[in-house]
């Protein structure tokens, strides 16, 4: 009987100390529900843990301490994990370390606080990035005007810019939408909140948010922006100080020559764009590749990510990885972006070669790092106004929506500096 228990002893000693790591696989045939792995792996981060992201091995694997609760925490939320040994995770390490590998393995210190610029009465599933932030169980907080201006982004490491519109002209829907009660509703709220924060025009407002988000990147913060949220930023950046809103939109005319008085050298990532002066035009700028697109059939509608040196540049490697290179397009009021309307200093992380357009792209400015998703929701193809939700329970899989959540990730590592 002493030895049965004693034998019984050992095996679970041994067995303890064998099972030291937890592999979360994100490639295409081991991994359940890709979308709520990063939900695990920020949930591990929250507890002061450490994580290791192995870069372009088994789709963007997770490597985590093993634990009896984090091994739960896996089960409860569908997460397909392997247990692995001390020898395992160092073969795997090793294997990944070899120069001959296009491969590396990045340190994840911490949870990055998140914050979603958008108007309080959103509700989640009107954003592609609130729905997933959802979806995986990951905390965010919702700001908007009066807490950017208030000084308020320095508290978060991540910011997301929702489907807004930095211009003032409320999302140029005046053309279909004017006489829609949710439009006229919108826009009299705007210049409530415009009046309240002690400007005469939205428009003014709006300049002076931009201005405060793009020095909260300078100085060190990630922002994230997805649809007109890219494109629409940046014409505010570029147009400060100079009127470039027709009557119906803030009551007077636009300054004459205003394409002239653009100052590119403000922007993030566009220059040398042409506004759209035809207020019942759906569209902003040049920049915005929509209507360029009538030999983009859906079925054929893809676009490929940049191969990167995951040991040269982690950055990018980092905000491509996925289980495909081949993701499905999707459209949104910016669906993609005029490549040479992009500055040679941004990175396009993601391309439909078909039509010679930018559909995922990243930068640096100042301290901080920025990055632009074009569509409004990767599981949705052409997302209409009061078009119903997407359920995310039917798409945990999501290559699409992987991308966004790389970016959620990332402030998390430890930098390393970029080589080129």
């Amino acid at each position: 009987m002493k030895k049965s228990l004693f034998s019984l002893f050992l095996f679970l000693f041994s067995l303890s100390t064998y099972a030291s790591s937890i592999l979360i696989p994100m490639d295409s045939e081991s991994q359940k529900n890709h979308l709520k792995a990063y939900g695990i792996t920020y949930w591990v981060l929250a507890k002061q843990q450490k994580v290791q992201w192995l870069l372009n091995y088994r789709g963007g694997s997770f490597l985590l301490p093993d634990g009896e609760n984090i091994r739960k925490e896996c089960q409860i939320r569908g997460v397909s994990f392997e247990i692995l040994s001390d020898g395992q995770a160092q073969n795997i390490l090793d294997e990944i370390g070899s120069p001959s590998k296009n491969q590396e393995a990045v340190i994840l210190e911490k949870a990055p606080k998140v914050a979603v610029y958008s108007p309080k009465g959103n509700q989640p599933w009107d954003d592609a990035v609130t729905m997933v932030l959802t979806y995986a169980e990951i905390p965010y907080v919702t700001v908007y005007d009066e807490e950017v201006l208030g000084d308020k982004l320095a508290l978060y490491d991540w910011l997301h810019l929702h489907h807004e519109d930095f211009t003032g002209q409320y999302g140029k829907f005046y053309g279909a939408y004017r006489a829609a009660p949710w439009y006229i509703e919108g826009k009299q709220q705007a210049e409530a909140l415009a009046t309240k924060l002690g400007y005469d025009k939205v428009s003014k407002e709006k300049s002076a948010v931009a201005e405060k988000i793009r020095k909260y990147v300078i100085g060190g913060g990630f922002m994230f922006a997805m649809c007109s949220a890219t494109d629409s930023f940046d014409i505010a950046l570029s147009a400060e100080g100079v009127d470039i809103c027709e009557p119906m939109f803030d009551g007077d005319p636009s300054d004459a020559n205003y394409q002239s008085r653009l100052d590119f050298k403000r922007t993030f990532a566009f220059t040398n764009f042409t506004l759209e002066r035809n207020p019942l035009r759906y569209e902003f700028s040049s920049i915005d590749m929509t209507n360029k697109r009538n030999n983009v059939p859906k079925e054929s509608d893809y676009f490929s990510l940049m191969d990167f040196s995951a040991k040269w540049d982690p950055v990018p490697t980092m905000l491509c990885q996925n289980h495909t290179t081949l993701v499905k397009g999707f459209m949104g009021q910016t669906t993609s972006f005029t490549r040479n309307e992009i500055k040679p200093t941004v990175m396009v992380l993601g391309e439909n070669k078909l039509n010679s357009e930018a559909r995922y792209i990243h930068g640096i400015k100042g301290k901080g790092f920025f990055t632009f998703y074009g569509g409004h929701d990767p599981e949705d193809y052409q997302h209409r106004v009061g078009d119903p939700k997407t359920e995310l329970e039917l798409h945990p899989n999501s290559p699409g929506y992987r991308l966004i959540l790389n970016n959620v990730l990332f402030p998390a590592a430890r930098k390393k500096k970029q080589k080129t």
